[in-house]
């Protein structure tokens, strides 16, 4: 998966012939692994590298809150046009529904039914006649130094128009409202709309947040100069934690490689049990913790 640098040589009667020029092996990346590569490398290696991965901490519920409307957002688009209706989204969210991390049963009921509300008041905006260019649609690019990749939760036209622009649309349901920077910031936003001009050969820089809670739509239109810059950031990324993998496997030490980055951020860190750091870092919270108040 990952580059080995240096030339490469070959053994042989009349010694050692060394190779250059080979071209080197791409590495793949998500927006999720450069995204948690940058947030603390421990995190990284205890996702990513470490086998058996350690225990996991318990299921947050802002993660079921979120997993769940995207699935039922998903399974609309699945449904003939005339039956995408706010009701039937609703009634989505509800056979979609898990209570894992949640305080107790009541708790999950009203998250639920307020989930139901934010899905169904989103869907009343929609012209659902349309049909997306991709729903969960998985886009990959080749750069020189890496292949970057992903699923997009939608991808839409521009104006409606077969063969035209593409647009990038992101569900949030985070509880706090987001603003445009957020999606011009959004360097797994910028990634997908590389990957999808690659894989679907159509023009795309516009790239839009829909915060489901508020109903508001954050968009930015990126030029080739800014998603260069996004993907120039990720190319570092990927060369820092490449690089780190590649020591580990050769014998190199793993605190070293991978250090810990504490903050507020490991509250909820799924392996806070395994970190010393984190957990003087950030108090414990519950699993409900970052559901909307």
């Amino acid at each position: 998966m990952l580059l080995s640098g240096g030339p490469t040589t070959v053994a042989g009667m009349q010694g050692e012939l060394e190779l250059t020029g080979l071209p080197k092996r791409l590495i793949r990346v998500t927006p999720a692994r450069l995204s948690c590569w940058n947030r603390c490398p421990r995190q990284y290696r205890m996702t990513y590298v470490d086998r058996p991965t350690p225990p996991r901490g318990a299921p947050w519920a802002h993660s079921t809150v979120g997993a769940v409307v995207h699935n039922a957002l998903r399974a609309l688009f699945e449904l003939p046009a005339p039956r995408r209706t706010p009701s039937a989204a609703a009634r989505l969210v509800a056979v979609n529904w898990q209570s894992d991390g949640f305080r107790d049963a009541g708790q999950s009921a009203r998250m639920r039914e307020l989930a139901q509300q934010w899905v169904a008041d989103y869907v009343e905006t929609l012209d659902v006649a349309f049909e997306p260019v991709g729903v969960e649609r998985w886009v990959s690019t080749p750069t020189k130094r890496i292949v970057a990749e992903g699923r997009v939760d939608r991808i839409d036209d521009r104006g409606g128009s077969p063969g035209g622009e593409l647009v990038i649309v992101d569900y949030k349901t985070g509880r706090h409202a987001l603003t445009v920077d957020d999606a011009r910031g959004s360097q797994a936003l910028a990634l997908y709309a590389l990957a999808a001009r690659r894989t679907l050969r159509r023009p795309c820089g516009r790239v839009e947040l829909h915060h489901l809670p508020t109903g508001e739509v954050l968009a930015w239109e990126h030029t080739d100069q800014s998603l260069r810059r996004h993907l120039d950031r990720a190319e570092e990324s990927a060369d820092e934690l490449g690089l780190a993998t590649d020591t580990l496997a050769a014998g190199g030490d793993a605190e070293v490689l991978f250090p810990p980055h504490p903050g507020p951020q490991c509250s909820w860190c799924d392996f806070r049990r395994h970190c010393a750091e984190g957990q003087l870092a950030a108090p414990d919270v519950e699993p409900w913790a970052l559901l909307p108040r």
